[in-house]
Formats: C-alpha cells, sequence, structure tokens
C-alpha cells in the first residue's frame, strides 16, 4: 500500500476475505487433484449427461467448457460474466476522470495502475465468456446495443478526489464481498479468473482506504470532503448486491447450480458488518441513523437502499447512464483501427505461418 503508515482494512473482516481466496484457491487445486467421478480421463462413460452434470456440481468439481451444459446453465453464465465484464470497462471511467487531476504524481501512478488492472479484469472476464461459445465481439456489440446490463454503481458521478477513495473503499469492498465466494463457482474458467481478479481488487480496497484515511486526518475542509463522499456512496454500494432475495430473478437457480454461493441479502449483511469497524478505523460516519448492532442476529441491524432508485438507474435512467455509454460507443468507434490492424496481422500470420517474416529477395524473387 502506499502513502504514509496509516491503518488498512486487512486487519478485520476484509483481511478474512483474503484467505477466503486462498481457500478456494487450494480448493480448485484439491479438486484436480482429487479427479472427477466416473471415467480415469474425467469423463463419464455411457452417462446421462444431465445426470453427469449434476454429479460433478454436487461434487463441488468445476463444469469446463468441454463438458455438456444445460442451455441454461450456459445462458446464465454468458449474462453474469458478461455483466461484470462490462462493468470492468465502463468503470474505469469514473476513476479514470481523475488521472489529470490527482494530487500528486505518485497518487497519479497508483491511480492510473488501477484504472489499468480494471481493463485487464475485462480481458480475463471476456476470455472467461468466450469459453462458453460467445465472441467478445458479440458481447460489446450487445453492450453498445443496450441489451446487456453493467454493475448500476459506476452510473454515479466522482465529484471530488475523496470519491476516489470512496470507490476504492465502498465500491471496491463490496465487490470483493461479492466475488470472493466466485472463486468457488462451478465453472472452471470463472472461478479461475476470479481467483486473481479478487487478489488484485483486496489491493483497490486498500488504496481508497487509505486516500479516505489521509483526508480525515488532514484539514477540517479535507474531512468534510471524505465524509461527504462517504455520505454519497454508501447507498449506492449497497445496492451493488441487487434486489432483494425476495425480488431476484435468477439468484435461486444459480444457488443451485453452484454459481453463486449466498444470496444478495447475506451478502449485503457482509458488507454492511466489514464496513462498520472500517468506518470506525477511519473516523467517518456511515450514513445511516438505524446502524446500531443486533446482539441477537450477532449483526448490524441498517437501511437498505433505496431499490426504486437502483431499478431506474439500471434502466438507463442514472445521473451518467447516456454519458458512459456515449464515451464507451466513441472510444469504440475510435479503436476500430487498432482491432483492424490486430486482426489483419493475426490473419497474415496465421496463413503464411513462419515465413511472413522472412525477407524477401532484393531482385523480388522469394527469399531461399
Amino acid at each position: 500500500m502506499h502513502g504514509h503508515h496509516s491503518p488498512v482494512p486487512g486487519d478485520g473482516p476484509a483481511s478474512g476475505l483474503l484467505d477466503q481466496v486462498e481457500e478456494a484457491e487450494a480448493a480448485l487445486r484439491a479438486a484436480a487433484e482429487r479427479g472427477r467421478p466416473g471415467a480415469p480421463d474425467g469423463h463419464a462413460v455411457d452417462a446421462d449427461p444431465q445426470e453427469y452434470f449434476t454429479a460433478l456440481i454436487e461434487a463441488d468439481q468445476k463444469i469446463e467448457p468441454r463438458d455438456w451444459m444445460p442451455d441454461a446453465y450456459r445462458r446464465t453464465l454468458i449474462r453474469q460474466i458478461a455483466q461484470h465484464a462490462h462493468s470492468e470497462i465502463i468503470g474505469m471511467q469514473p476513476e479514470g476522470n481523475w488521472i489529470t487531476r490527482a494530487p500528486s504524481l505518485k497518487r497519479k501512478a497508483i491511480l492510473l495502475a488501477k484504472v489499468q488492472d480494471e481493463a485487464g479484469h475485462g480481458l480475463y472476464l471476456y476470455a472467461a465468456a468466450e469459453t462458453l461459445g460467445v465472441s467478445r465481439d458479440e458481447l460489446v456489440e450487445l453492450l453498445l446495443a443496450g441489451r446487456q446490463k453493467y454493475s448500476s454503481i459506476f452510473n454515479y458521478p466522482t465529484l471530488t478526489w475523496a470519491d476516489v477513495g470512496a470507490i476504492g473503499w465502498l465500491v471496491d469492498g463490496a465487490a470483493i464481498v461479492n466475488q470472493v465466494p466466485l472463486c468457488r463457482c462451478s465453472y472452471g474458467p470463472y472461478a479461475r479468473a476470479m481467483i486473481r481478479i479478487c487478489k488484485e481488487e483486496s489491493f483497490h480496497q486498500r488504496q481508497g482506504f487509505e486516500i479516505l484515511y489521509t483526508l480525515a486526518h488532514g484539514t477540517p475542509a479535507q474531512r468534510q470532503m471524505a465524509q461527504d463522499a462517504v455520505d454519497r456512496w454508501w447507498y449506492p454500494s449497497l445496492a451493488m448486491f441487487g434486489p432483494p432475495d425476495r425480488d431476484s430473478v435468477h439468484s435461486a437457480q444459480s444457488m443451485a447450480w453452484k454459481i453463486k454461493r449466498f444470496s444478495n441479502d447475506e451478502l449485503r449483511q457482509r458488507f454492511v458488518d466489514m464496513c462498520v469497524p472500517q468506518a470506525e478505523v477511519l473516523g467517518l460516519r456511515i450514513p445511516d441513523p438505524n446502524l446500531r448492532w443486533n446482539p441477537e442476529r450477532q449483526s448490524y441491524d441498517f437501511t437498505p437502499p433505496d431499490y426504486a432508485e437502483l431499478m431506474r438507474v439500471i434502466s438507463g435512467d442514472g445521473p451518467c447512464n447516456r454519458q458512459r455509454m456515449a464515451r464507451r460507443r466513441r472510444a469504440h468507434t475510435e479503436g476500430a483501427w487498432v482491432r483492424e490492424a490486430a486482426a489483419a496481422y493475426a490473419a497474415k500470420r496465421a496463413g503464411r505461418g513462419p515465413a511472413a517474416t522472412r525477407p524477401a529477395a532484393r531482385d523480388g524473387r522469394a527469399a531461399a
């Protein structure tokens, strides 16, 4: 972590999440060593495909790209992984807005590295989606046409430098809580991508926490700026976990398939319980007058986010929806020449093989 020596969100629940990532990574290795049910090569002999798929899920083994899978399972994964990938790419915009205005060269370098990480996360996820038989170009076109979504959180503006800290602490913190269980997702390529993504997101959360800690222990104006950012980002961050369980369309089936491991409300509660002690270290107030410890539940009671607002933002009526998509479409158009050049080079190499790199003879005859 960069900056002066300050407490980081690694001494409490957040560090427990990283422990869970390491445990999930160990479980992946153990499952590979244990082998799959059925034949020695891991494929069932004369087994009903649906029954074998179910057996793999129940054995906590991974479904791999060449395995048979129900069409609905494939569609669910494509929708979820695509939305996740789109969110990483669109999510570069709110913080990218502050790269040229960061308060120091060091802050600028750290933020630039973080935004580059998000681009890499999008790359991992698009690659994982492609293993399901859909191309990255198809997914991008669906996003640009408004037929696929990205996380609602990225439709809010970053008004001050403190917003970069709030995004790191709250938005990346919510992402970690949401994504760590995905390291145990039943689909192998997605689970493996999430291992790396969650490790990198943990640094992003620490970076945001450190920015807020520095501001909260600075001048009165800096402290107020930090508190204002937390006030504005708290409820949108709570909404990142999706609608309440009673209104969630996909959760039950996704949990049965072990794509998800916990419900939206369970994850939201985990996030609140993680943030309260961290806010105390920051010296900042969570903007919820109803926030209090419940000894019977051993968790905090809290005010839920405005789900009507969440639905409005998802449907395209958020503060920055139009701006975010306009910039994504413009970037896609302006980057067409790069994609065309890369495709032409790849086609040339594929068509001519190693000979494509040999220099031609000066007299026009083929080189020996």
